[in-house]
């Protein structure tokens, strides 16, 4: 599990928060993906807890237009349920 003190940190909060979001939209990855015009792979490795994939501002930016959410939702502290996940 990756901690706060870790510099990947942001990566796994965007990726868990990213996951919440789109099942919050009730949004399967293959679904998500093609909205997005990436790769089912790419969306997995993204809301993985266990691999680590790296991403722009301009990925984060696409997720919420295509989710039609503020970014910041993406930076939102995790809840313990949400990190259990």
């Amino acid at each position: 599990m990756v901690t706060k003190k870790d510099e990947n940190y942001i990566y796994y909060l965007v990726g868990q928060n990213l996951r919440k979001q789109r099942k919050l939209k009730n949004l399967s990855v293959v679904k998500f993906a093609q909205m997005c015009h990436y790769s089912e792979g790419f969306i997995m490795n993204i809301e993985s807890a266990k691999y680590h994939q790296t991403f722009s501002l301009g990925t984060i930016w696409k997720f919420a237009e295509v989710l039609n959410v503020d970014i910041s939702v993406f930076f939102q502290e995790l809840d313990k349920e949400d990190s259990k996940k």
